[in-house]
């Protein structure tokens, strides 16, 4: 069983600040998430884009927060991008990547 990369990006409406206080309430319940093993929070305010990467145990992990309520929120979102990744474990392990 492989981990998985989930990379989330959407538009940015808005400042940063704002964005991090609308967004304090969506960390602890993410981080509750079952199988997830972290989540880095990304933003580029020059091209108004925020999102963030997961790493999710496995597959079921990823699609049961796909399925979940989080995600159903934000799918009303026309800026919204999902892709999954698998983690090549070796090569990460080499370069630092927290994958294990």
């Amino acid at each position: 069983m492989s981990a998985k990369i989930l990379q989330i990006n959407y538009k940015l409406n808005g400042p940063r600040a704002e964005y991090e206080k609308e967004n304090l309430p969506y960390a602890q319940p993410i981080a509750d998430i079952p199988g997830l093993r972290w989540k880095v929070w990304i933003i580029n305010e020059a091209q108004s884009e925020a999102g963030g990467i997961y790493l999710f145990d496995d597959d079921a992990a990823v699609q049961a927060f796909l399925d979940g309520p989080i995600v159903a929120e934000m799918k009303g979102d026309p800026t919204l991008s999902i892709k999954a990744f698998d983690v090549i474990a070796e090569l990460s392990t080499i370069t630092r990547g927290p994958v294990k």
